[in-house]
């Protein structure tokens, strides 16, 4: 048993922060990925003895966590319902983020935006380091399917990420015009 339990707090301890990242990128919440990935832990110690190779720890526990995440989704779906959280979320600096730099918040809201077979893959290979053949192997698709996705996913949040022209700025091409004929 204290062998289980070595085992159980060696993972947790090698893993929690990256799972933990996982969790908030897929839900968007503190509160939300705080609660998946204990549950992602909780489902992982009751089936350590699954866990054949050691090496491949973190792929097993982000497929855990992922189903897990999918499960909700799926159970959200059937009972729709808005957050709390998701309500009462109001940003901790209001500072304007320089141009080179993305606004988290908008970054998060893109992410919630797409969808999830887009979404996980870019959260693994972007955000958790994953290759293409990990991906691939994690959600059980081809590596081609894992690259498209990430491209078409790239340029989903390139598109929703842009800075926006300010509306009440004028062009050039709004100033009115002088007539060039003579009267």
């Amino acid at each position: 048993m204290a062998r289980a339990e070595t085992g159980a707090r060696h993972l947790i301890d090698a893993h929690y922060e990256s799972l933990y990242r996982y969790a908030y990128r897929l839900t968007g919440t503190v509160a939300d990925a705080e609660d998946l990935t204990q549950e992602a832990f909780a489902k992982a110690i009751a089936r350590l003895s699954q866990l054949r190779d050691r090496d491949r720890a973190k792929g097993w526990l982000f497929q855990i966590l992922r189903n897990v995440y999918l499960h909700r989704v799926r159970d959200q779906r059937r009972h729709r319902f808005v957050s709390l959280d998701a309500i009462g979320d109001v940003p901790e600096d209001s500072s304007a983020p320089a141009e080179s730099e993305v606004d988290p918040a908008k970054l998060q809201e893109a992410l919630n935006d797409l969808d999830e077979s887009f979404r996980t893959p870019l959260i693994l290979f972007y955000f958790e380091d994953f290759s293409y053949r990990d991906i691939a192997d994690q959600m059980d698709l081809p590596i081609g399917t894992v690259m498209s996705r990430l491209a078409r996913a790239k340029a989903f949040l390139r598109t929703r990420l842009a800075p926006r022209p300010d509306p009440t700025t004028n062009s050039p091409d709004d100033a009115p015009r002088r007539a060039t004929h003579e009267l």
